[in-house]
Formats: structure tokens, sequence, C-alpha cells
């Protein structure tokens, strides 16, 4: 279906680039499992591992085979709350059977002991005010962490301090970007940038989804931000420091422009991946690759958001920022379908996408809001892209997210409307697979993918921002299932984000925390989470969906960390900070 949209917008869409004068440039439940602790780590009470805010939703899962007595006892001893759990739901995704508790009256601040009959161990939980700050700030300043160019000094990076690798300020062009003006072997300055996950290199097309979903959390969350000090170089600067952070990546984005003809070049690497070394020991030779469309139009689309989010504080870098997205969505016009080829000598990542139509309508629908032109709202009408769970690799849903919440001024009512009805139905149907759900999220065999815990942060985005544009409790409980399974409230028994939780990834696939000699990881990221694909050959405990993940270094298939998968962890955790202040 994507494949038939592009090949009938590639014409549309050169015919609008030159109106706008941009042309010439099933298995069967065995409940004989249900109960059975795959996961070593596992614990048979399956909770939020960092606790709740007093007024969120509070479901606890249970393996078993039939419904459970349980009961609460505040930190005083005297009990609480009684009651049954649920009736079991077969699980094939995780080979059990299971209960949920609900404890969301429990309200009052307190520590709080959960006992189950049958079971032998017992649960402790917190119910406190304020509960995600820390975690929200760790998963912000894990990019900072994560900043190339940077020393990470030890007053502010602490035990994690480093010395400043990758200065990016003699890049090659390698043969597959060389072009007339830049011919290869010309050396260019590229500094700044995220290191993209747990490797050294930075990448265009995993750059925009991330950025973007920072720059929406900052535009949602604005109030809250400006008083939120992460302790990074930029925090005495009068400047919310997620825009400081957010600065660091955009302004490296920026130089991967061609000032020439407007194309993007689609990563900054070197030709293979390093070892298990620090950042300032990567010495090789670093190039920038091949021009693509999809690079082109993910610059495009968080340039002109970012134009419109520093208005107000930077005009001449809103001003540089929009023309380079106008620029960047001119080369793409003009450059409709030339889709990533790895060359043969290059052989880190690739973020391939054959078929960019999703970029297209979310780029028009992000300089239709900067520019106020309609013919960028012809463009993404007639894109009509159906919105799906946002990825690196499908963006459709993110052009609705920003015309819902940053255009409702500027769309025709009837527009509006049919934009609002159209992104509801992506969340109706998450919503129905969190109540079919034995497990209290709405994780689906499909949705166990590289990066399972990105797609269940991405679907917990999509479930608030319904609940944002609709007041209904159904999506915003919805949201914060995803949010307790990536905190505990899953099959393996593990909290997903380094640092946090009872029981979190010590060995995460990222070569500063493997390499630096220092036993905790860098704390903040969220890793990839569990899906049976295996690529990596590791040594696994079980090959069902949901309990298809080792903590080990050398499970890049689960166990890695990227800059997408942080980002909407990290709006769903300003989501809750700020609903429930």
């Amino acid at each position: 279906m994507l494949k038939q949209k592009l090949n009938a917008y590639v014409s549309a869409i050169i015919t609008i680039g030159a109106s706008l004068g941009l042309a010439g440039c099933g298995a069967t439940e065995d409940n004989s499992t249900a109960g059975v602790v795959v996961h070593p780590y596992a614990s048979s009470i399956k909770i939020n591992q960092l606790g709740y805010l007093p007024n969120a939703s509070k479901i606890v899962a249970i393996p078993t085979v039939s419904a459970r007595k349980f009961s609460v006892r505040n930190a005083s001893g005297e009990v609480i709350k009684n009651g049954i759990s649920s009736e079991p739901k077969p699980s094939t995704l995780s080979g059990e059977s299971i209960s949920q508790i609900d404890l969301s009256s429990i309200k009052d601040v307190g520590k709080y002991e959960l006992s189950v009959d049958g079971i032998d161990e017992t649960s402790t939980f917190e119910v406190i005010n304020n509960r995600y700050e820390d975690l929200h700030k760790a998963t912000l300043k894990a990019y900072y962490y994560n900043r190339a160019g940077l020393e990470i000094t030890p007053e502010l990076g602490g035990k994690f301090a480093r010395a400043m690798g990758h200065p990016d300020t003699e890049v090659i062009i390698h043969p597959s970007a060389a072009s007339d003006a830049r011919p290869a072997g010309t050396v260019i300055s590229s500094p700044k940038g995220w290191y993209d996950a747990g490797d050294y290199n930075k990448y265009i097309v995993n750059s925009g989804i991330s950025t973007y979903t920072l720059l929406q959390a900052f535009s949602q969350h604005e109030d809250y931000y400006n008083s939120l000090n992460l302790n990074i170089p930029e925090s005495n600067n009068n400047k919310a420091d997620i825009l400081d952070e957010i600065a660091w990546n955009l302004e490296w984005m920026s130089t991967m422009q061609d000032p020439n003809d407007g194309g993007v070049y689609h990563k900054l690497t070197t030709l293979n991946f390093s070892g298990i070394i620090m950042p300032q020991e990567g010495k090789e030779s670093r190039f920038v690759v091949q021009k693509t469309t999809t690079a082109a139009l993910n610059f495009a689309a968080v340039l002109a958001k970012a134009s419109r989010v520093y208005k107000n504080i930077d005009a001449d870098l809103s001003e540089k920022y929009e023309k380079q997205a106008l620029a960047a969505f001119k080369w793409a016009s003009i450059n409709p379908a030339v889709p990533y080829r790895q060359p043969e000598d290059v052989s880190t990542g690739q973020y391939e996408d054959e078929y960019p139509i999703d970029e297209f309508a979310w780029a028009s629908a992000e300089l239709f809001l900067t520019t106020n032109s309609n013919s960028f709202l012809t463009s993404f009408n007639n894109v009509a892209v159906t919105p799906e769970v946002p990825s690196w690799s499908n963006s459709s849903a993110l052009g609705y997210i920003s015309l819902l919440f940053d255009g409702k001024q500027l769309l025709p009512e009837q527009d509006y409307q049919r934009i609002k009805s159209t992104f509801l139905l992506l969340a109706k149907r998450i919503l129905k697979e969190h109540e079919q759900s034995a497990y209290p999220n709405s994780m689906t065999k499909v949705d166990y993918v590289w990066g399972s815990n990105g797609v269940a942060m991405n679907k917990a985005m999509v479930m608030f921002q319904a609940y944002n544009l609709t007041k209904e409790m159904a999506y915003q409980v919805a949201g914060e299932g995803l949010l307790n399974y990536a905190l505990g409230t899953n099959p393996t028994g593990f909290s997903y984000v380094t640092g946090f939780g009872k029981v979190t990834p010590m060995h995460p696939h990222h070569r500063p925390s493997e390499a630096d000699n220092v036993v905790k990881p860098v704390p903040g990221f969220l890793v990839g989470g569990p899906h049976s694909g295996q690529q990596d050959k590791c040594d696994y405990v079980s090959d069902l969906p949901s309990q298809s993940y080792v903590d080990h270094w050398c499970s890049y298939a689960s166990n890695e960390v990227t800059i997408n998968w942080n980002a909407p962890l990290v709006f769903a955790l300003a989501h809750m900070q700020s609903k429930y202040r």
C-alpha cells in the first residue's frame, strides 16, 4: 500500500513543488505453564518497581491459573485493602495465564506491602508525589552522556565522566555522497550531535523522530520544562535545559545539509562499528554518506518544527532553520524516491526506508504550520497517509500530532475534526488491544520487534495524546499501563531503564557503559526490550516474544539503547508529571 501511494505521490509532489517555486532545484495457550517463572529475575508479582503517583492507576499482574485473594498493608502493618484478583487470561506471548490486581484506590502517600495467597513472596511499593521527576531527569540527561564532541566533566557527570570524543570537525565526503561542488574526499565540519545508540555514529533519520519527540514534549509542557534543571553545562543560561540538550543535536543536523543543493546526508559514521572502547579512543576517519529522500524529509520536518519552537527565543536561528527546512523539502520534491543503499565499504547502521510517503506527509504538515502556506496543507491532504504507531521507519502519526496540537488556530475546522477523528482511530485500536490483553498493557505479538520497548513508549505517547484531545480516562489508563510495563509490570521482572528499579539492566549494549570500568551502566537509558528475533545469537532463556530478553552486552537485539526509544519515554514522563502535579 505504501509503495502504491508513493508511486502515485511522486508526480503529485513534483507538481506541488513546482507550485511552491521548488522545481529545478495464534498458538493455543497451554495453561500448564501458567505461573511458571521463565526469567531468572522475574518476581511472581509484576509491579511498577518505582511506585506510583497518588492519583494514577495502579494495576499489578500475577501469573496464576485461578483468581487469588490479596491484601495490602501500610507501613504500620495495618491492612488497608483486601480483595480478589481478576479471572486469569491466557497470554501466548509469555506462556502464562495472568490475573490482575487493581490498587488504584490507594491514593495516600506512603509505603505499602502487597501479599497474595499462594505466593510466598510479598511486594513492597510506594505511593509518592512527584514520583517520576528523578527518572525523567535521568532519561533526558542520558542524551548529555551521549553527546559527541564534548568532555563529560566530573562536576556534571560524576563517575561517568569521560574525555571528549569524535569532535567531527574534519569529516570526509564519502564517494556515495559526492557531488560536483563537494567531490569525494572533500573535508567538512559536522560537530556535536548525539551518538545514536550503542555505537558512536550519528544518523539523520533516527535523529528525526528523536529530536521531534523531545521538541513536542517541550511544546506541550513548556511551563514544566522551564523549571526543570538537568545539571548540564548550559543549565544557567536562562533557557529550558531540554532546549539546550535538543540544540546540541539540532546544531549537528544543520551541518548535514549540502548548502549547494539542499540535500541531506544520511549519516555521519566510521566505515565499520568500533570495538568496546570509550569515545576518546575512536580515531578512525569519519564520513558523511549518501543523500537520501528520507534524510531530507526528516531534516525538513524537524527543522520546521524547531523553527516554531525557537521563534520567540532566537529569531535569527528560527529563520535559518525554516530556510534549511524549505531547501531540504525542495531537494526531496525533486528526488522523491532516493533510498539508502549501503556502500560496499560501509557496515554501520542503515535506517533504510524504501517508501518515504509518510515522511512527505510529516514534512508537509510541519512546513504548513511553520509557513502558513496552504500548499503544504494540500500536500499533506493529498498524501492521505493513515497514522500508525510512530517509529523511525513510520512517521505517519507525527504530522497528525503536530497539526492537532500546534495547528488548531490555523486549520479549517472541518480539516481539524477530520484529522482528529483519523488520529483517534489509531488510539481506539490501541485501547482495544489494552482491553483484550492478559497483562495490563496493549502490547501484541507484532509489537515484539527490535526495540519493542520503543513501541510501548510510542503507543503510550499516542494514548496520552488521545487523552489530551478527549479527556477520556480510558486512554490515560492505557498509557499508564504501558509506562508501568516498562518499569516492571512485565514477564521478565526487569525495569527496563538503566539505574531505576529493583531489577534493572546492568550490561546494556552501550559502548561507554561497557568500556568505562564503572560497574553500573550510564543511568536513564531505556533498553530495547524483548523480541524473539534473537539476531545476536546470545544465550536467551526463552523464545516467547515477551520473555525473549537477556541482560548482556552481546545482546544488541534486546539490550541496546537508542535515542529514539528514550524520546517517547521522556514524553510519557513529562505528561505524567504535568498531569499529576
